[in-house]
């Protein structure tokens, strides 16, 4: 049962993967600014560009997440790699997070009054929020994994 729910789970990656990539490459297309442009000067974009770039973390984030399952798949889990798994994903979301503020707060403050930005706004504080659990989650779980590799060596060194 254990290997089908982490197949499972890597299977979910994936396709999170997947739709990030194609809503990454569809969305600069749809907005109002792209409607007369070309596809080099939509892609172009500064502000694009800082998306695709802030995009490699979600995307290291989701790989080390995928080599995680694999490790509890393997019954490797109670291990220093896996501790340091966890600690590449607890840093990649908080970067993440952080590079998500960052254009929620240019946005806010350099971006045309005109233009209505609650959208943006709320799908940036979404996603803080999200990395925010997520880290939390992280961290609590390195812990109490560093914990458990602990007691197994001691146990270990015992026997």
């Amino acid at each position: 049962m254990k290997k089908f729910s982490t197949f499972f789970l890597q299977a979910v990656i994936v396709l999170v993967g997947l739709l990030a990539l194609v809503m990454l490459i569809w969305i600069p297309q749809t907005e109002g600014r792209a409607a007369n442009l070309d596809l080099i000067s939509i892609y172009a974009d500064p502000f694009i560009l800082y998306g695709y770039a802030a995009s490699v973390l979600f995307f290291l984030a989701l790989y080390n997440i995928f080599k995680l399952l694999g490790y509890i798949r393997q019954n490797n889990i109670f291990t220093a790699k896996a501790i340091n798994i966890i600690k590449n994903i607890r840093q990649y979301l908080m970067v993440f997070g952080f590079l998500v503020l960052l254009s929620a707060l240019y946005v806010k403050f350099f971006h045309n009054p005109a233009d209505d930005s609650a959208g943006f706004m709320s799908l940036s504080a979404l996603i803080i929020l999200t990395c925010a659990v997520g880290v939390t989650a992280a961290a609590i779980f390195q812990h109490l994994l560093q914990k458990a590799v602990n007691i197994k060596s001691e146990n270990d060194l015992t026997v």
